[in-house]
C-alpha cells in the first residue's frame, strides 16, 4: 500500500493550497492587528500585606498579643511559604508569601482562604485593634499616568478635575480601573489659646467631649404606626464649620458657644504628609489601569481623545500632562520587531538570490510571512499577547523559519537537475526528508521546553518563549511540506531542460 504523501497532495490540488495560503495570509494579517499587546506579560503576584493597628499597645504586646497569634493562624494556608513581619509601637506588617510552585488559578481561592482566617481570627485579639486588613492589589501597574497642575490652584480644585477626568476615563474601553494620587483632604480645624481657656475656666478637655456629643451617632427612638417603622433622629450633626463653631461648650456652670473661645475653619492638612509636584508645581496624579488582554496601543489612542476633549472644558490654567506612557514603550518594541522582521526577510532574500537564484529565492522569503501568519492565527485562539516575552521568541524564531524550506526547495532543485519531472522532484521531499526535518523541528521546540512547563513564576512569566518558538517551528515544518512544494513547482525553472544534471545527493 502507497503511504500518503502530503507534499505531493498539495501540488495536484493547487487550487485547494492556493485558497490556504490566501486565507492563512488574510487570517494572520487579522490575527495580528487583534492580539493584545503589553510591555510585560501577564503575571500573578503571591505575595499579601497583613496590617493591623491598636493604639498605645508597646513593641512587645504588639508582637505577643497580635503577631503571634496571626502568623500561628496563617501557618495553616495551604501552599504557605514565609512570612515577614514589621513591628512598630501600635502597628504591625505582615508579609505573607505563597511558595513559588503555587497554581496561578488557585491564588484568588487562597487569599479568600486568607482573609477567611483571620475573621475567624479576630475575636481572639485584644479589643481596640483595627484590622487585620488584607492587600493583595498593589500588583496592579499603570499604564499611563497623567499630572494635573494649576498654578494657584488649591487642592480642592485640583480634585474637583482630576475626579472629573476621572469618571471620563472610566467610561474608557478597555479600562480597569482609574487610581488617584496626591489628593489632600479637607479637614475642620479647631484652634484654641492654652491661656484664654485657663483664663474662662475651660478645659481642652472640655471643648473634646463637647465635640464627641455633639458628633455621636446613636438611635434617637422609633414611631410605630399600624403599618409603619418610622426612626427617629436627632438634628445638629457636625456637617460643617458652622455647625462646629455653634458647637456648646459648658464649664463650671457656664455655656460657651466653640466659635467665641476656639477659631473654627477648614484646611488641608499642615504640614502636609503627602505631596507630589510635576515641575515643581503642586499635582496630583490620575493613573490609568489597562484591563487583562487588551490592546495597549489602542487604549492609548482612545486614551489621548478622551483626555484631549476634557482638557478642552477645563478653566484657564488648568493643564494635564503625560508623564508616563506604556503605549509608547510597547509601540517601540512592536517597531523593533518589524524592524528585526523585515532584516531577516532581506537578508534571507540576499543570500538565497545570489547563492540560489531569484526564483527559489522568493519560494523560500515567502515562507516567512506565511509562518509568522500561522503563529499569529494560533497566539490569538491561545489567548497569548504581544509583550517583551512573546517578541522576543518571535525574532530568535526568524533565524529558524527558512530552515525547513531551504532544505525542501534545495531538494526540488537537485532532483529537477537530475531530470526529474515537477511533481516527482516536489514530491521526493516529503519521502526523503519530512521525518528528520520533523524530528530536528520537535528536538529544537524541546530546548525551551523546561521553561514552558515550569511550576514557578518565572514559568508564569517566560512561558510564552516556549509557546511561541514551538508554534513558530511546527509552522514552518508544514509550510516546508505543503506550501514550499506547490510554490516550487510553480517558480522554480525546469533545470533539465537546459540540460547540465545534478550528480545528486
Amino acid at each position: 500500500m502507497r503511504r500518503f504523501n502530503l507534499s505531493e497532495w498539495a501540488v495536484r490540488h493547487p487550487p485547494l493550497v492556493l485558497f490556504m495560503i490566501l486565507s492563512l495570509a488574510a487570517g494572520g494579517a487579522l490575527a495580528y492587528l487583534k492580539l493584545g499587546r503589553a510591555e510585560d506579560p501577564d503575571f500573578t503576584i503571591k505575595t499579601a500585606v497583613v496590617s493591623v493597628r491598636w493604639d498605645g499597645a508597646t513593641t512587645s504586646e504588639m508582637q505577643d498579643q497580635v503577631v503571634d497569634p496571626i502568623e500561628k493562624k496563617l501557618r495553616g494556608l495551604p501552599y504557605f511559604d514565609y512570612v515577614q513581619t514589621y513591628t512598630t509601637p501600635g502597628f504591625a506588617s505582615l508579609i505573607v508569601n505563597l511558595r513559588d510552585s503555587t497554581p496561578a488559578r488557585d491564588v484568588p481561592e487562597l487569599l479568600y482562604q486568607l482573609r477567611k482566617k483571620l475573621d475567624d481570627l479576630r475575636p481572639d485579639l485584644p479589643a481596640g485593634i483595627r484590622g487585620p486588613v488584607v492587600n493583595d492589589e498593589f500588583g496592579d501597574v499603570d499604564s499611563v499616568l497623567y499630572a494635573i497642575t494649576a498654578p494657584g490652584a488649591d487642592y480642592l480644585h485640583l480634585k474637583n478635575v482630576a475626579e472629573g477626568l476621572r469618571r471620563v476615563l472610566e467610561r474608557v474601553p478597555q479600562v480597569q480601573k482609574v487610581d488617584a494620587y496626591g489628593y489632600q483632604d479637607q479637614r475642620i480645624w479647631v484652634e484654641f489659646s492654652h491661656a484664654k481657656l485657663a483664663t474662662l475656666g475651660i478645659s481642652a478637655q472640655a471643648i473634646f467631649d463637647s465635640l464627641a456629643r455633639q458628633n455621636a451617632v446613636a438611635p434617637a427612638g422609633i414611631v410605630e404606626t399600624g403599618a409603619q417603622r418610622v426612626p427617629l433622629r436627632v438634628t445638629g450633626a457636625l456637617d460643617g464649620v458652622a455647625a462646629v463653631a455653634a458647637t456648646p461648650v459648658q464649664a463650671e456652670g457656664k455655656v460657651f458657644r466653640l466659635g467665641d473661645i476656639a477659631t473654627v475653619r477648614r484646611g488641608f492638612e499642615d504640614p502636609l504628609t503627602f505631596l507630589i509636584r510635576s515641575d515643581g508645581t503642586p499635582a496630583v496624579l490620575i493613573g490609568v489601569v489597562a484591563a487583562k488582554g487588551s490592546n495597549i496601543l489602542h487604549l492609548g489612542d482612545d486614551l489621548a481623545h478622551a483626555v484631549a476633549e476634557y482638557e478642552s472644558t477645563l478653566p484657564a490654567g488648568f493643564t494635564i500632562r503625560q508623564i508616563a506612557d506604556q503605549p509608547t514603550v510597547v509601540a517601540h518594541a512592536v517597531g523593533e520587531f518589524m524592524h528585526s522582521f523585515v532584516e531577516a526577510l532581506a537578508i534571507v532574500l540576499a543570500v538565497s538570490f545570489l547563492s540560489l537564484g531569484w526564483r527559489v529565492g522568493i519560494v523560500v522569503a515567502t515562507s516567512v510571512p506565511l509562518v509568522l501568519a500561522f503563529v499569529f492565527l494560533v497566539m490569538q485562539s491561545l489567548g497569548l499577547e504581544l509583550h517583551r516575552i512573546t517578541l522576543g521568541a518571535l525574532i530568535i524564531a526568524l533565524g529558524l523559519l527558512v530552515d525547513d524550506a531551504i532544505i525542501a526547495v534545495e531538494m526540488m532543485v537537485v532532483k529537477l537537475e537530475e531530470g526529474w519531472d515537477r511533481l516527482r522532484a516536489a514530491s521526493y521531499a516529503w519521502t526523503s526528508t519530512v521525518f528528520p526535518m520533523l524530528t530536528g523541528t520537535l528536538v529544537t521546540a524541546a530546548g525551551f521546553l523546561p521553561i514552558g512547563f515550569a511550576n514557578s513564576a518565572v514559568g508564569e512569566y517566560a512561558g510564552g518563549i516556549f509557546w511561541v518558538v514551538g508554534i513558530a517551528l511546527i509552522g514552518s515544518w508544514f509550510v516546508a511540506v505543503v506550501f514550499t512544494p506547490y510554490l516550487g513547482v510553480r517558480l522554480l525553472p525546469d533545470r533539465a531542460a537546459r540540460g547540465g544534471a545534478h550528480a545528486g545527493i
